[in-house]
Order: C-alpha cells, then structure tokens, then sequence
C-alpha cells in the first residue's frame, strides 16, 4: 500500500504559477509532476556531466587535472622510448659487427657467412673442368675459381720487412701488455694532432664504442689489421680505401676508458696482438 501511494505521489500533477506582484495576475503557468521534475532534473545533470567530460578531453583543460601529464612531458616519453629502441637496435648491430671482427682476426668465418654457405645446396654449385698444361694455368685456375687468397707462401712479405708508416708523433705514455687489459700502446701528442693509417688498406670498422669511443679499424695485407681508439673524430668511413699515410682520425679523448687525450694504436696479425714498437719507431 506504501509503494502505491508513493507513486501516486509522484503522479500527482501541480500547477506552477507565477504572478504579478502589483495586479496579482497570472502571467505564466505550467503543470508539474514529480516525476516529470526528477526525469527533467536527471537528463540534464547527465547531459551536464557528458559535456563537461568532452570539454575536458578535447581541450587543455585536461592538463590542470592532478596526475595528467602535460603535452610535452608525454612527447618527451615518446621520444625517448623511440631513441631507447634505436639505440638497442644499434648496440645489437654493433655486437654484431665485433662478433664478425673478433671472428676474421681468429681466423675464423664470421657467421653470417657461415648462414650464406649453409643455405646453398650442393645441386645448384657449378662445377667447371679445366684442362690446363702448365703450372702458371693451374695457378690461375686456383684464382679463377677462388680456391686460394694467396698464390704460394712465398709471396707473402714477411711482417719484419713492412714499413708502418707512424701514426702520430709524440710520447709513450702506455706500453704494450699481452694481457686484455692493454693490447697496444698509448701516444701523447699535441692537441687536434691528426692520426695517419700506417700501411694501405681498407677501413673495416669506423664508428663509436662506449668505452673506447670513436674507433677506426683498418684492413691491410698480410692479414694485418690496424687499431685506432679514443679518436675525436673520425675522417673516414667503413669501406673507404686509404694510404699510408693519410688522415684517418684526430687525437681525442673519448670512451669510459679514456683518461686523457692520446691515440690507443693496436696492431695484430692473424688474430694476434703484437707490440706495434717492435715494428715502428714512434
């Protein structure tokens, strides 16, 4: 019986009048309920609440809300997760790469071109005969068909016989270490003094390392590889073929393990460090 009085009340109509203060005369009227009054009241808080809500979102007013993060503090999140995973992307391609270095100055075949040589079969080689009569045709069959880098043990120069070209002129202030520690020699010289490849050859590597910082690596004959670290700049890139003698890098200061401006120089040879004053006079 409650329940349907209560909505009875709030079916019951009103009438709201306003009048005229001086002649008491009706001016406009309106009939009510309460039911009417609730439904009317609870659309327009809803449509309220929803309009204040896409006020917010779509404008700059979100910004004064506590906790939202301002424009620029979230492009500055993007940015930097965009430069984390290049930056991951590169540390990859650099391990990479050394993993390929360390593996030619071992004398062993990197792995990438262990995966090339893998994936060909041996139905789609090409074999072809030669029919050669003398022992210059046979030489040159072995190059045609790449058999071999060298032609005979004799043509390689012996590394006693190479003159290395200095790199820079100045002052020892690291000696040689058979030890991880210390594969080569440091040189002090002057300020911007510009850094010379000591023997023709090819740049295999050229780029930044986080602790020896700016680095060139350059190929040359006799599977003589030369090592330049805490560079301030590098003037040459990977691929580019240089002289001895000229400019590849100038003496700097980079890397963690830098404490001063000097040139680290490493020499090695069939993947083995040698003492670069036994064959140059710094």
């Amino acid at each position: 019986m409650e329940e349907k009085k209560f909505f009875e009340k709030l079916k019951n109509q009103y009438r709201l009048i306003i009048y005229n203060d001086t002649t008491f005369q009706s001016v406009w009227s309106m009939k009510l309920s309460r039911l009417k009054v609730f439904t009317v009241t609870s659309l327009t808080s809803a449509i309220l609440v929803i309009l204040v809500i896409l006020l917010i979102a779509t404008t700059g007013l979100r910004e004064y809300i506590p906790g939202y993060p301002k424009a620029e503090y979230r492009q500055i999140l993007v940015r930097n997760a965009l430069v984390v995973d290049s930056l991951e992307q590169e540390l990859a391609k650099r391990d990479q790469f050394f993993k390929g270095i360390q593996a030619i100055m071992a004398g062993e075949v990197p792995e990438d071109d262990q995966l090339a040589a893998a994936d060909i079969e041996k139905d789609e080689v090409e074999f072809r005969e030669y029919n050669h009569d003398s022992v210059f045709q046979d030489k040159l069959m072995a190059e045609q068909l790449s058999l071999s880098i060298r032609n005979n043990n004799e043509d390689v120069t012996q590394i006693s016989q190479v003159h290395f070209f200095v790199p820079v002129r100045g002052v020892i202030s690291g000696h040689f270490k058979n030890t991880p520690d210390h594969f080569g020699v440091d040189l002090v010289s002057e300020p911007n003094a510009r850094i010379s490849s000591v023997l023709d050859g090819t740049v295999i590597f050229a780029g930044w390392t986080l602790e020896t910082g700016y680095v060139a690596y350059v190929q040359h004959e006799a599977n003589l590889v030369s090592v330049y670290k805490h560079n301030a700049e590098i003037l040459k890139k990977t691929g580019q073929t240089v002289k001895a003698g000229e400019a590849i890098a100038i003496i700097g200061n980079t890397g963690e393990l830098s404490s001063g401006p000097h040139l680290h120089f490493e020499l090695w040879h069939d993947g083995i460090a040698l003492d670069p004053e036994q064959y140059i006079d710094f």
